[in-house]
């Protein structure tokens, strides 16, 4: 029977006597890659032709006026924001490449700043009324991190708002369950209600889910395998009642799918 004490010594026999520190040279995760700002250029690009495709395809009323300027601001400038603050070699997760991790996160925050107007124009707000509260924001670069926070706030019809604009790519159309928790958690503490805005960009499709309200024996919970056995709230298309090439949906409509 082996015991520790064999282990130990095998570990100090290859010159490590510290168990963490074999770990680490095993996984290789002492070893720093240099960050690929050529592979960054064509994340970028392919960034501005994402938003201009989506644009040409939207509806009149929600397109922005200026798509260049529009890239400039929130693309251009939000990399060179990050790349001079040195926070590019900070995005990693589960062994992601940062240039991966950073490519992720952009397109989900353009998209989310690029459908803003038509959320100001669905509730009928003006866009300044809309706050931004997650803590991913680009203006407080000294407190930027990824959380699971919501977005942005509004106060409609009396009742406080949370709105996480998030989108998908491929046709999966799922919610994390700690969003849920966290709904939740605000919603019995503090009465606040959290609502998911869906952008399905791969079917063009918009859902409006209250998930401060999802049971925990909702039906739509299922395991999801393609994210190691995650479970996942996944949108049934019943939460679906916009396509973004028509015009925007009345509040009445959206009251009725998140509210009642």
């Amino acid at each position: 029977m082996f015991t520790n004490q064999d282990f130990k010594e095998y570990r100090r026999k290859i010159g490590f006597t510290n168990a963490n520190n074999l770990k680490t040279f095993f996984s290789a995760k002492d070893i720093k890659s240099e960050i690929d700002y050529t592979y960054l250029e064509k994340l970028n690009q392919r960034l501005k032709d994402i938003v201009m495709t989506i644009n040409d395809a939207v509806d009149k009323t929600i397109r922005v006026n200026n798509i260049d300027l529009f890239c400039n601001e929130y693309i251009d400038k939000v990399f060179k924001a990050l790349k001079e603050n040195d926070i590019l070699p900070r995005l990693n997760n589960q062994g992601r490449r940062p240039e991966e991790v950073y490519y992720s996160w952009m397109r989900g925050n353009i998209m989310a700043i690029f459908f803003t107007k038509a959320i100001s124009m669905i509730f009928g707000i003006n866009e300044n009324e809309i706050r931004v509260i997650g803590k991913d924001n680009i203006d407080e670069i000294e407190s930027f991190s990824r959380q699971p926070t919501a977005d942005l706030e509004l106060f409609l019809d009396g009742k406080t708002i949370r709105v996480e604009m998030q989108s998908g790519y491929q046709g999966v159309n799922d919610i994390k369950q700690h969003k849920v928790r966290e709904a939740k958690n605000q919603f019995e503490e503090k009465g606040i209600h959290s609502i998911i805005i869906h952008f399905d960009l791969y079917n063009g499709q918009v859902a409006f889910v209250n998930i401060s309200r999802i049971q925990e024996n909702d039906i739509n919970w299922i395991t999801r395998q393609q994210m190691e056995g995650q479970t996942v709230f996944n949108i049934n298309q019943d939460y679906f009642i916009w396509q973004i090439t028509e015009n925007y949906p009345a509040i009445a409509d959206i009251n009725e799918c998140i509210f009642d």
